[in-house]
């Protein structure tokens, strides 16, 4: 391009608004080529075919970046609310769809549907899957799986912290109100606390690798399940998932150690390692989460066990399920909705919950429970006092009008965007169990559903191609806790 032509492009406005953007996208995908690297070093070990798949792919990922970069490398890095905005979800939406490219071009040869719904499903850590016969994977694609849900786990650790708060959405608005800034008392500056989050992840990743390698997993396996327990994402090696361990029982105890490791505020975890010993214990999500947890093992352990099956086999799967279906890891030991009818709905309601905000897990966070249900509370005690004055209080700190608004708003949109991505999906000749809970598992970025198509034991293979292009909005808008996407969608938001 001619260079006065170049500088009359640069003063453009729309270029302006524009560059910042796409120039931290180039890095972004940069990153997503560098992992690239890893998959196929060991294809090339390996002398396998797909060598040549993952070399492609990450030609066409640097060609963009080179192009991207010769135009935007003067501009500043700085982004105004709004570009933050269309930043969070356009990196997410673009890295899924660069990730997907080996799983195009590779083996698999997956239709494109199927590549991106694959590749979406990693990167948001859904864990729902339309590959079959995993277990004939070769190893670098196994790994490529993994590693895709694991960027996408410190991602939304990184995205939740860093940029929902400053964007007025998501969980971690409750830790950044005047009166409970804990990013004073943990690190003095938000880069400090995505590199300790980074250094904690990897630390947890590493142990959980090197534990399940010495517990019998395979090494291949080990460093999948390892990476995928952490980011609470569920991608297996096996198309029994975590069932093909299902006779080492001491694999489900640790796995299900690893998944609530991960479902736990990571901000936490820093506050633990700067001296605050108790501050996980003392915290009201934590304590609600595993109060929780407790109550449904108990529940479903003793149904089993009324049902005729062992104890501590019973004891050990439904810790494992639970953990994984309340965490949204999505990995399942067993066919849950073959224990009855109280399990299967009691799964379908476990599905809506999620872990702590500021974790790897989906659903709707356990603190947003809690707090409706202080809502709730003082909402009888005015029916009963109507002069009374009451408090809302949430890890001592008073809830303020502004973050219970922010709650009833979620809770609103998360509904109505799981009832008409159900009713799409009917539309299209859905069941209703197929319908229903594809849409939950997907807004909620559990993995799996119900029922004998997409259940534990089923997959999204057989869905029509329209209803994995509405999965997949469905896990994007559900991983960037939805009202970063709906924004987007509003006419006021173009008008600026």
């Amino acid at each position: 391009m001619h260079l006065s032509a170049l500088a009359l492009y640069r003063n453009n406005e729309l270029y302006r608004h524009w560059a910042p953007i796409l120039k931290i996208l180039s890095m972004l995908w940069m990153v997503l080529a560098l992992f690239m690297l890893v998959p196929c070093a060991v294809l090339l070990l390996e002398r396998e075919p797909d060598t040549q798949a993952f070399g492609v792919s990450i030609l066409v990922i640097l060609s963009m970046v080179a192009l991207i970069w010769l135009l935007t490398y003067r501009v500043p890095l700085e982004l105004k609310p709004w570009q933050m905005f269309i930043l969070t979800v356009t990196s997410w939406t673009s890295i899924s769809g660069f990730a997907s490219l080996p799983l195009v071009l590779g083996a698999p040869q997956l239709s494109f549907t199927n590549a991106v719904f694959e590749s979406v499903s990693a990167i948001t850590t859904t864990g729902s899957t339309v590959m079959v016969d995993l277990d004939s994977l070769s190893d670098g694609l196994k790994l490529w799986r993994g590693l895709m849900q694991w960027m996408g786990g410190i991602g939304i650790i990184v995205t939740g912290i860093a940029i929902l708060p400053f964007l007025k959405v998501g969980g971690m608005r409750l830790f950044h109100t005047e009166s409970s800034d804990w990013s004073d008392k943990v690190m003095p500056r938000t880069g400090g606390i995505a590199k300790a989050t980074l250094g904690i992840y990897i630390g947890f990743t590493l142990f959980a690798i090197v534990s399940y390698g010495l517990a019998g997993m395979t090494p291949i396996d080990a460093t999948v399940y390892g990476m995928t327990s952490i980011a609470t994402g569920g991608f297996a090696n096996s198309d029994a998932s975590f069932g093909i361990y299902a006779d080492k029982p001491w694999l489900l105890w640790m796995g299900s150690l690893f998944m609530l490791s991960g479902a736990l505020p990571f901000v936490l975890y820093i506050r633990f390692l700067r001296g605050f010993k108790s501050a996980p214990w003392k915290d009201q999500q934590v304590q609600g989460l595993l109060k929780l947890l407790l109550a449904a093992i108990m529940m479903l352990s003793v149904w089993r066990i009324f049902h005729g099956t062992p104890v501590f086999e019973a004891f050990t799967h439904v810790t494992f399920n639970v953990i994984s279906v309340v965490t949204t890891t999505g990995y399942a030991s067993q066919d849950y909705s073959l224990w009855g009818a109280l399990p299967v709905v009691a799964f379908f309601y476990l599905t809506f919950i999620g872990g702590c905000s500021g974790s790897t897990s989906g659903g709707m966070k356990i603190f947003r429970l809690q707090i409706a249900t202080l809502m709730l509370r003082n909402q009888l005690r005015y029916l009963i006092h109507a002069n009374g004055v009451f408090t809302t209080r949430y890890n001592q700190q008073p809830v303020t009008n502004d973050i219970s608004r922010g709650v009833v708003a979620f809770s609103f949109f998360f509904f109505i965007t799981i009832a008409l991505l159900a009713l799409s999906l009917a539309a299209l000749g859905l069941d209703f169990i197929t319908a229903l809970s594809g849409a939950v598992t997907a807004v909620t970025n559990v993995g799996p559903g119900l029922g004998d198509v997409i259940g534990p034991a089923g997959n999204f293979a057989p869905l029509p191609d329209t209803a994995k292009w509405l999965l997949c909005i469905g896990m994007l808008m559900g991983r960037l806790e939805i009202l970063t996407v709906v924004v987007l969608l509003t006419p006021m938001f173009w008008r600026r």
